[in-house]
């Protein structure tokens, strides 16, 4: 398995699983919704802003734009992961105890796999399987709360829906996620903080002072936006189901800061959830999927340099100092063996 992608997808997961710690901190002083909104707003007016600042220029081997054949794929997961998701969440919460609720948000690296493996046919071996149930087994064990109040609902089935919208979300943004990812975290982070935001107005709910709602947002800017930036990233180069699976590792690392942060000391729960956790992480990383294959012909763009599948020649580019470039370029047919991942270039049937 290819270093990078997995040193991305666990960048990402280190980013996002410092959120929760950090945004409990918040909460003192923000309602959840409006945390909501400005930590999906401080993702999207977070990269807006660097965006605007960073000057796109040939030596930074640009990424490829977004074009109208994408608008579906983005709308997709916007309404699915920004909107629907975050309502249906709020919706089940009203009638969900809270240690139900805690175990069923787990399920979303598990809904990944699935939505990924039965309906965009990603190639899912039983090495990855038994890595998604060991890491998704590790977070119910770190989210246990045996004292807790139980019970099976209508709002307990929502909870799970929000989590199986969020792995349709992931399955949507990886159709994309050659193209830039700024570009589709700053329109995903400022949709779905507006939605967000609209909703908190509607409920009349208060939003805090400059400070709080600045630290929210800065918060944001990287536990969301640059980890989704991250997440997409590696989904290049592991698919939607691997990169899900290491970002399943998140909690752990919540947890682990909030023993430094609050001084916890670590429970029977994270004692026995690492061990888990991290056997169902060297499976990912042992990993090795490799037969002979048949790469069909193919027209598409997305940032490169010029590798085994590419060895073409484009008059227009640019020589670039680490060779990376961008322009749309076609893929001749032809058949070769080699260990992959579904990447970019190898997402073909397994039948």
């Amino acid at each position: 398995m290819r270093t990078t992608p997995v040193v991305q997808a666990i960048a990402a997961a280190v980013l996002f699983g410092s959120s929760a710690p950090f945004a409990k901190l918040l909460l003192g002083q923000v309602e959840p919704i409006p945390l909501a909104s400005l930590l999906y707003l401080g993702s999207g007016l977070g990269l807006l802003l660097y965006r605007s600042l960073w000057k796109a220029d040939p030596s930074s081997g640009g990424e490829a734009r977004l074009t109208g054949g994408d608008l579906p794929w983005l709308i997709g997961a916007v309404l699915a992961g920004g909107v629907a998701a975050p309502i249906v969440l709020l919706f089940g919460l009203r009638s969900t105890p809270a240690a139900t609720a805690s175990l069923l948000l787990n399920f979303e690296g598990a809904a990944t796999t699935v939505i990924a493996a039965l309906v965009f046919r990603e190639a899912v071996g039983r090495q990855v399987w038994w890595a998604v149930v060991l890491i998704t087994s590790a977070s119910i064990l770190l989210s246990l709360n045996p004292g807790g109040e139980w019970g099976i609902s209508l709002g307990a089935a929502g909870v799970a829906g929000a989590c199986a919208l969020w792995g349709l979300d992931n399955n949507l943004t990886r159709s994309i996620s050659a193209k830039d990812p700024l570009q589709i975290v700053t329109i995903k982070g400022i949709g779905a903080g507006s939605v967000s935001l609209l909703l908190a107005l509607a409920l009349r709910i208060s939003f805090p002072g400059a400070a709080a709602a600045l630290g929210a947002m800065v918060l944001g800017c990287f536990s969301y936006g640059l980890s989704i930036v991250l997440f997409i990233l590696a989904m290049r180069g592991l698919g939607a189901a691997r990169t899900s699976a290491f970002f399943g590792t998140a909690p752990f690392v919540g947890s682990l800061l909030s023993i430094i942060l609050f001084r916890e000391s670590p429970g029977v729960l994270f004692i026995t959830s690492l061990p888990v956790m991290a056997l169902g992480t060297v499976l990912l990383l042992i990993e090795r999927h490799e037969h002979p294959h048949l790469h069909k012909s193919l027209q598409h763009e997305h940032r490169h340099r010029h590798d085994e599948h590419h060895d073409h020649h484009y008059a227009g580019e640019v020589a670039l100092a680490d060779g990376f470039h961008s322009h749309v370029h076609t893929h001749d047919m032809y058949e070769h063996s080699h260990s992959h991942t579904p990447d970019l270039h190898h997402r073909h049937d397994h039948g």
